[in-house]
């Protein structure tokens, strides 16, 4: 994979706000697959879409992953359950440049009841730019398990 691949997926509380990611994320030249529901979709489990994301990280169909749902908290705790992934909820820039760096987090989870398009930009953009700094981080990381 020559260009960076985001896999997103939202439950029902956010496709429009996935749809606009979509977009914004083509705009910056990454590739993103959709794991969403449809905009006007009732209900969706989180779960399950969670998962989906989660699997293709894992798979490495893409290298990171973004999950929307209200909070993004149920949606980090599923996505956490697949071997290799490693989510992490952010709702400010550095919580994703410290999940990014020191945690080596390849799933982002946002809260569209909690942060608004603009903050969600800024805080993708600072994931997706961010390397993991290794190091004593990587020890730590190895006993995650």
């Amino acid at each position: 994979m020559d260009q960076t691949t985001v896999a997103v997926g939202s439950d029902h509380a956010g496709p429009e706000f996935k749809d606009q990611l979509i977009a914004y994320l083509r705009q910056k030249g990454f590739a993103a697959l959709d794991f969403g529901i449809p905009a006007g979709t009732e209900r969706a489990n989180y779960p399950d879409v969670a998962r989906k994301v989660a699997e293709a990280v894992a798979r490495g169909e893409a290298q990171f992953g973004i999950l929307i749902c209200g909070t993004g908290l149920g949606m980090a705790m599923v996505a956490n359950k697949t071997p290799g992934v490693r989510a992490a909820p952010c709702v400010n820039e550095f919580m994703a440049e410290m999940a990014r760096a020191h945690n080596d987090a390849n799933v982002l989870a946002l809260g569209v009841r909690v942060i608004g398009p603009g903050l969600a930009h800024a805080i993708v953009d600072r994931f997706l730019s961010v390397s993991f700094a290794g190091g004593r981080h990587a020890e730590r990381l190895a006993l995650f398990s």
